[in-house]
């Protein structure tokens, strides 16, 4: 038998009042990531010459529900004693693996920052996160969630609401799969995206339209330089 760590007592706690007390529901979309790739190596050539870090998909995916939720002040809220708290800030936390489970740091103001300072401050907490360097601070004041377990072959989940988020979003791998355009089969690089909702304050119909600005988004990847 193996007791747990300190941190995975508290997540653990946490996840079992999400489960328990928040009425979830999920909606699923497949994103076209192909205007995503140019641009990323694009970026790449750049963060080369320049020497800093290189964005990330996921990078992009932060950038982009960071510019959504400024649309959606319900998604970026939380429903608290029968009220709802719509937060004047969009911090996004960023599922990172490490001490045998998921550590969520915070990039904090993330609709106000570049997509190059998403990528430098990810990789910094990162790297704390698996030095077991990071602070309390950098785990709190969240907003809205993400959790991305692309890099294991998963293509499609549902995650567990952070309380007392409104949201989570869960993504996918990125792989080419065959698609109709203009009445063609063509293969273009997909990727899934699934959210997490509680529905206690939002329904089906706002957090479809924020699902679909996200997917918007990352198809028109100049949008993430707004």
């Amino acid at each position: 038998m193996q007791e747990p760590t300190r941190i995975q007592q508290v997540i653990a706690r946490r996840m079992a009042e999400s489960k328990a007390t928040i009425p979830h529901f999920t909606l699923s979309m497949d994103v076209d990531m192909e205007g995503a790739v140019a641009l990323r190596g694009q970026l790449k050539a750049l963060a080369e010459a320049q020497g800093t870090p290189v964005p990330s998909y996921n990078d992009m995916v932060v950038k982009a529900c960071a510019i959504a939720l400024r649309d959606f002040p319900l998604v970026n809220g939380a429903y608290r004693d029968g009220h709802f708290e719509l937060h004047g800030r969009v911090n996004i936390g960023v599922a990172v693996a490490g001490e045998g489970t998921l550590i969520v740091p915070t990039i904090f103001d993330a609709d106000r920052k570049g997509l190059g300072t998403i990528a430098a401050e990810t990789r910094g907490l990162a790297e704390k996160v698996r030095d077991g360097r990071i602070s309390p601070p950098e785990l709190s004041g969240a907003t809205f969630s993400i959790t991305n377990l692309g890099m294991y072959g998963v293509t499609t989940f549902t995650a567990v609401i952070n309380p007392p988020q409104a949201a989570i979003l869960a993504v996918g791998r990125m792989e080419p799969k065959p698609v109709v355009r203009d009445g063609e089969l063509v293969v273009r690089h997909t990727m899934n995206v699934t959210i997490s909702c509680d529905h206690r304050i939002l329904s089906g119909a706002p957090a479809a339209e924020f699902l679909a600005r996200v997917k918007a988004i990352l198809e028109q990847p100049v949008a993430l330089a707004l």
